[in-house]
């Protein structure tokens, strides 16, 4: 598969986005003329390291922006590095993720023997189906704005198929959680979740992303296979007891 481009106006609205969602100036991250950015937080109770379109960014307390000065940005994108640096703060995982996103109406064919639901009983229903880490990951139950397709060819009630949903971040981006239970896996549920998801955030103005754990390959394809794009990571530790 050809690796998939964004439209040069639309890597412009996510630098814009991600500058504000750490915290720095709007042009922060399509300014060249600069390098890694830093920004010190003493309350910060996340260190999170994010390499984007070739940019670097480091927010948190004092001591680890100290700390991040000296290394290189692909030993500090790496969870085991933040991890060691706040191992004296109390710094506990919450991953390394790859982030992918989409400027591209997705191009599926509708499946007649499959209906989409926004009622929380079903998403609580989907998330029972699968293992708690991979609920909690895609965050289904407290999106905003959450989708699942949904098996109505039957004579019983409807049987969840796979879930996706998003939450509005900046008021640009649409955040997405992506969640299918494992006996549904590899049947293309997802991309068509992921679609209903991606045209109703565009319709809304927004600009679809997928953030991906990046030991979670089948995932990274299927959002290649949904029509995202690989922009770059997004490396977090919490801190604190």
């Amino acid at each position: 598969m050809e690796p998939l481009e964004l439209d040069p106006g639309t890597v412009a609205i996510i630098q814009l986005a991600w500058s504000r969602v750490l915290g720095f100036e709007d042009t922060a991250f399509a300014d060249s003329s600069t390098g890694r950015l830093y920004r010190t937080d003493s309350n910060a109770p996340v260190i999170t390291f994010v390499t984007m379109f070739g940019k670097e960014a480091l927010v948190g307390p004092d001591w680890a922006v100290a700390a991040a000065q000296q290394l290189p940005g692909p030993v500090l994108r790496q969870h085991s590095t933040l991890l060691t640096l706040s191992r004296e703060y109390g710094g506990r995982g919450l991953g390394e993720a790859q982030l992918f996103f989409s400027d591209a109406l997705p191009d599926l064919d509708p499946d007649p023997s499959a209906a989409v639901s926004s009622e929380p009983a079903f998403v609580t229903q989907l998330e029972r189906l699968c293992p708690p880490d991979d609920s909690a990951e895609a965050g289904l139950s407290s999106a905003e704005y959450p989708f699942v397709l949904l098996d109505d060819s039957g004579d019983g009630a409807p049987r969840p198929l796979s879930g996706a949903g998003y939450d509005v971040w900046s008021g640009i981006l649409a955040h997405l959680g992506v969640l299918t239970p494992p006996q549904h896996r590899r049947r293309g549920f997802a991309q068509r979740i992921v679609a209903v998801a991606v045209e109703e955030a565009m319709a809304a103005g927004l600009i679809p992303q997928w953030r991906v754990r990046t030991d979670n390959t089948a995932s990274q394809r299927t959002a290649r296979r949904a029509g995202f794009a690989f922009a770059g990571t997004q490396t977090s530790v919490i801190l604190g007891a």
